[in-house]
């Protein structure tokens, strides 16, 4: 019986090789793909932030250049009325 058992051990030894000693340094392939993911998702938040700023100051630029454009109409009216 015994030498069954060894046998069978060895050829799921053969069968299922143990991994190779990790060291601590290198991160298990499911943490790399997770800290990939992690780095894409600060990426693009990082990108719409910046898209939304941009966005912000085109219409607030949009918003000073109606408000200038007004007053300098309103100031050209009052002085030829």
């Amino acid at each position: 019986m015994e030498r069954q058992t060894a046998a069978m051990r060895e050829l799921s030894r053969r069968a299922i090789p143990e991994p190779a000693v990790v060291s601590g340094d290198v991160t298990a392939p499911i943490e790399q793909a997770r800290l990939e993911r992690r780095r894409q998702a600060a990426a693009t938040e990082a990108a719409a932030l910046r898209r939304a700023r941009a966005e912000r100051a085109a219409r607030k630029g949009q918003a000073a250049d109606g408000a200038i454009g007004r007053a300098a109409r309103a100031s050209r009216l009052g002085r030829t009325a």
